[in-house]
């Protein structure tokens, strides 16, 4: 299984929400098409087409869980799909 893959489905299930790699979360939402920009411990991520602005700062080496939740919604939302062979 691809690692884009095993991320997707880990934030998708909701069950690790406070067990995410900061480095995964990022992964996933370049591959999702976003841009990042980085200011300090700040991470900006921003695509055509969706109007939320997504902003994560590591705690550690993993993901804020509430901002975890935030990126699931937006996924959601805009029904977002990671496409693999």
């Amino acid at each position: 299984m691809p690692r884009v893959q095993k991320i997707y489905l880990k934030i998708m299930k909701g069950q690790s929400d406070n067990n995410i790699d900061f480095d995964d979360l990022r992964y996933l939402l370049i591959y999702l098409g976003f841009r990042e920009r980085i200011k300090g411990d700040h991470h900006f991520f921003s695509k055509t087409g969706i109007t939320e602005r997504v902003n994560i700062q590591p705690l550690g080496n993993k993901a804020k869980s509430y901002q975890v939740r935030q990126i699931r919604e937006i996924i959601f939302k805009y029904n977002m799909e990671v496409f693999y062979d």
